[in-house]
């Protein structure tokens, strides 16, 4: 039965045949590019007609740490362009490495796109900023994101395991280390010890003995999938607040709205409720409470996504739109301003009649990885059938509400030009217009990322 209350939405399938895409970006240069990556290392360049190069943007494949099974948090994780992009070239990646078959790393690199060919980077460009080691193979965390400060803001995972088991409080509530974090750098400068970024000197903790200075906000336990709000197109209401997924433990997911110097609260708490009753019940944690939280009824591992602030789909502005990895629901908050809370909205998939223009489509894959903003500031989403690193499965979708559309020509683009220098593979939609057999997956053999 369909929620009669519930916003119906219709998709298009834009991209396909993606090995477990964790990430869809574009570069802010008005070329309306979309650069798609890989777990496993690649990324691809999209024009805005559909088609893909044939030639990757990036392969890291070579350095990068993935492994076939099902579900393994480890691979290419996240990248950045610099907000000066279009003039510099620069742009940061995230991910996992493992050195001497023992010791494993996160690495956040700095790389530079080719002089020579605007869709390739530079595979020699490559500064490594900062390394830090990852005691468990799992909790990786994995974004990265300039904020309208034009800092770097990173976020770790705990470190993994279950419970955050590390020292006496865990690796988040502990500000020494840099795990369970969201850190902030100055990539523009580099220190005067070698270091190859700068503290902002404004960050929360700086001078504080007991806390590394990158420490921008603690207390998180493995974010997956951050967004920087650009806020409403007429008034930039909410332009520049950083929204976050934080994925549970044993019970509950949460949506966070990232604050300076802010404790998030794990491992003392989960969502709302208390996990560790002695850590809970410390008179000096302080924490943020989640914008909003759900039990592991409805979904055991949230993907972050993105406020709608694009010009397609006016009934969407101002929603909060996000899903869970493993039970493929998507979800929307609306905030009411008054009050500044936020409380969930019914979204659905529109019935067959709703989605029957041409195009349209009213079904997708279950695992969704992740969710995209175009530069235009329509959302879209990737989501796969089979999620292992190699699988081709991947497919992206954008999002539709079929129940009122912008007037004809309001949303037009012009897209800078693109100098392609190689073949480029034209868009061939996969999906059918009812939902066909998916492939069966084990979810025995599946590693949640809640586990």
């Amino acid at each position: 039965m369909m929620d009669l209350g519930c916003l119906q939405l219709c998709l298009t399938e834009v991209a396909n045949g993606l090995r477990n895409p964790v990430l869809m970006l574009h570069s802010r240069d008005e070329t309306h590019r979309m650069f798609i990556a890989e777990q496993l290392g690649f990324v691809w360049v999209y024009l805005p007609d559909g088609s893909r190069l044939e030639q990757p943007f990036l392969d890291m494949s070579g350095e990068v740490l993935t492994t076939p099974w099902l579900g393994d948090e480890r691979g290419f994780l996240g990248m950045a362009f610099h907000p000066n992009y279009q003039d510099n070239g620069r742009f940061f990646i995230y991910y996992s490495i493992q050195f001497n078959s023992k010791v494993e790393k996160i690495r956040i690199s700095e790389m530079k796109v080719s002089a020579s060919d605007m869709n390739m980077a530079d595979p020699y460009s490559e500064r490594v900023i900062l390394e830090i080691e990852e005691p468990a193979a799992n909790h990786n965390g994995g974004q990265l994101l300039f904020g309208l400060d034009d800092y770097l803001y990173i976020f770790t995972g705990d470190g993994g395991k279950a419970g955050d088991p590390f020292g006496k409080y865990g690796n988040s509530q502990n500000k020494s280390s840099l795990l369970g974090k969201v850190l902030r750098i100055d990539v523009d400068r580099t220190d005067s010890s070698g270091q190859q970024y700068r503290m902002p000197p404004d960050n929360p903790f700086i001078g504080d003995p007991d806390t590394r200075p990158e420490v921008f906000a603690y207390g998180v336990r493995n974010m997956w999938r951050c967004s920087v709000d650009r806020g409403d197109p007429v008034s930039r209401y909410g332009r520049g607040r950083i929204f976050c997924g934080d994925v549970g433990q044993n019970r509950y997911e949460e949506i966070d709205i990232i604050e300076k110097g802010g404790n998030y609260g794990w491992r003392a708490k989960e969502g709302f409720e208390c996990y560790d009753l002695k850590l809970c019940q410390n008179s000096s944690l302080n924490d943020i409470l989640p914008i909003f939280a759900y039990s592991h009824h409805v979904g055991k591992s949230v993907t972050g996504g993105y406020v709608y602030r694009g010009c397609e789909s006016p009934n969407l502005n101002g929603l909060y739109i996000f899903g869970d990895f493993m039970s493929g629901r998507i979800m929307a908050l609306e905030e009411d301003r008054t009050t500044g809370v936020w409380q969930e909205r019914s979204v659905c998939m529109g019935d067959k009649k709703t989605c029957s223009f041409p195009g349209l489509i009213n079904h997708y894959h279950k695992f969704i990885i992740s969710f995209a903003e175009d530069e235009a500031g329509e959302l879209y989403f990737l989501a796969t059938t089979y999620p292992s690193s190699s699988s081709p499965y991947g497919t992206v979708f954008k999002f539709m509400d079929p129940s009122r559309r912008a007037p004809p020509g309001k949303c037009k683009q012009k897209p800078l030009p693109v100098k392609v220098k190689g073949k480029k593979f034209a868009f061939a939609p996969r999906e059918r217009k009812s939902p066909q057999q998916l492939l069966p997956v084990d979810f025995n053999r599946c590693i949640e990322s809640s586990l």
